[in-house]
């Protein structure tokens, strides 16, 4: 019995059922752009930087958008599981208050990434032997570029209905940015039917990158002018990138892992009240999804994941929310060695669903 599911698509299903699944296969991770929902997963990354298991062979792949950038950036670090553990302080630790401004906010992230990733590791960070960052932003147009809240907000309004009507048309408003530091773009940027641009990670545009990636609309400041990118204003990449929505395995034998704070996977941010939106069959082919269980959510606090509107709930009694977080970390500790354990033991095969 564990505190975990897991589901995988056709081709790791199939390692999985006959003895061929490796984590020295696994050629991507991605991290879920989801605000403090990626709480939950901070045992598993902790364990995945603990024990080293992945990018022993060759480097992994670490894509990601807002929350999941951040998750990313850290295990790149010099000291990952110290740089892991401020980011984990940090970002429980920021209490904005109900009179905070866009720019307040955005503020409060950037002291967040600053406690992290020190100026002096950016080097280390884009030459990384173990892994690659691909860090997706959104490149906002027209009224989405706006900083003036109504303005702003009518716009991610009309982004939402023409999503809903064609995913295709969300282009109107905003285009995916993936920033890396590949020698060449990831693969999955030049595949036939890759939508945005590929830009390269530097020093000077690293952390801004990471800052743009967490400015979730109309709540925080957009990030303009990022160097070595188009100039304009750039949000929360999850806007494009929620959960999942690319085709990261373009090979058979590669394997894309996720841990996710739930079964269902979500492709855009504004596809998370759209039941009928799914993630493409073929993007889901390599992958393998971990999540906690429905009963291990119903120990946490609340019975629930954290989420971004605790920080409105819980405004006048942050020390609450702060305490109710820790919980959640402290809760989420094992759930990486419960993923170890059923791959060492075998027992893999007799969990794992079919996507």
């Amino acid at each position: 019995m564990t505190d975990i599911s897991v589901k995988a698509g056709k081709y790791v299903y199939e390692m999985i059922q006959d003895g061929s699944f490796d984590l020295d296969r696994v050629a991507t991770c991605v991290g879920p752009g989801t605000g403090p929902k990626w709480l939950v997963a901070s045992g598993f990354d902790r364990t995945m930087l603990k024990t080293g298991v992945l990018g022993r062979k060759n480097p992994v792949l670490l894509a990601g958008s807002s929350a999941g950038a951040l998750r990313f950036a850290a295990w790149a670090q010099p000291e990952p599981e110290k740089s892991y553990t401020n980011l984990i302080e940090s970002y429980i630790a920021m209490s904005p208050a109900r009179k905070d401004t866009a720019n307040t906010i955005l503020r409060s992230i950037s002291d967040v990434i600053n406690s992290f990733m020190e100026d002096d590791a950016i080097p280390f960070v884009l030459t990384s032997k173990k892994y690659r960052l691909a860090i997706t932003a959104a490149r906002a147009k027209n009224m989405a570029a706006s900083e003036t809240k109504l303005f702003q907000g009518l716009a991610v309004a009309m982004a939402f209905i023409f999503n809903a009507m064609n995913p295709s048309w969300l282009g109107f408003f905003f285009q995916r940015v993936v920033f890396h530091n590949s020698p060449i773009p990831p693969k999955f940027c030049l595949r036939s039917g890759f939508k945005g641009k590929s830009i390269l990670l530097n020093r000077a545009n690293i952390k801004y990158v990471l800052l743009a990636s967490s400015a979730v609309p109309v709540a925080v400041s957009g990030v303009r002018d990022i160097y070595g990118a188009p100039n304009g204003t750039y949000r929360d990449g999850g806007i494009t990138d929620y959960h999942l929505n690319q085709k990261y395995g373009l090979d058979g034998e590669d394997i894309v892992l996720l841990f996710q704070h739930q079964e269902r996977v979500v492709p855009g941010w504004l596809d998370k009240q759209l039941i009928y939106r799914h993630v493409p069959a073929e993007n889901l082919e390599n992958l393998l999804m971990v999540y906690p269980t429905e009963e291990f959510i119903k120990t946490l606090p609340g019975g629930k994941v954290p989420q971004r509107k605790d920080f409105k709930s819980f405004a006048d009694k942050p020390s609450e929310r702060i305490r109710n977080w820790q919980e959640v970390v402290t809760k989420s500790a094992y759930l990486g060695e419960q993923f170890l354990e059923l791959i060492e033991s075998n027992k893999l095969r007799d969990v794992v669903k079919k996507m």
